[in-house]
């Protein structure tokens, strides 16, 4: 399945080093620094309103076909939802997940491509399955993550 936003090589001409991340929410955009003035550029899900967030952090770890365990907040909001889910093709949090440490968030995966582009979530970022594969490739554990509003 083709990503709705394609992902794409862009030019680059900020300060941040190879390797890191940079979410601009507003853009609904993720950029992963390559170097040289290049960046590549891929489309995400971000944070719906009231759940909007900005910081800068560090990847803390990763995982394919990760399970998912709903935060205390979101069972509070949504008392439905299961306590815990397998990895799989319907897990939330798709084909992989990439942990940004000192948040609740996560760069992952999703099973509803067609959330790419828009603010849905609640703070995580969601890119299409192929996307976060392609991403998760890339980074590494302990690589800084900036999100900006």
């Amino acid at each position: 399945m083709a990503a709705p936003i394609p992902r794409e090589v862009v030019t680059y001409h900020g300060r941040e080093k190879p390797g890191t991340i940079i979410v601009s929410t507003g853009e609904r955009r993720l950029y992963y620094v390559l170097g040289d003035g290049r960046a590549l550029r891929y489309g995400v899900g971000v944070g719906r309103p009231g759940f909007e967030w900005a910081g800068v952090h560090h990847v803390t770890n990763k995982r394919e076909w990760p399970g998912w365990t709903p935060p205390r907040q979101m069972l509070q909001r949504r008392p439905d939802l299961p306590r815990h889910m397998d990895g799989g093709m319907d897990n939330p949090l798709g084909a992989r997940a990439i942990y940004i440490g000192g948040t609740l968030y996560r760069i992952h995966g999703s099973n509803e491509p067609d959330t790419i582009g828009h603010a849905v979530s609640s703070g995580c970022i969601r890119m299409t399955n192929g996307d976060v594969v392609d991403l998760y490739s890339r980074v590494h554990v302990g690589a800084k993550v900036v999100v900006t509003r």
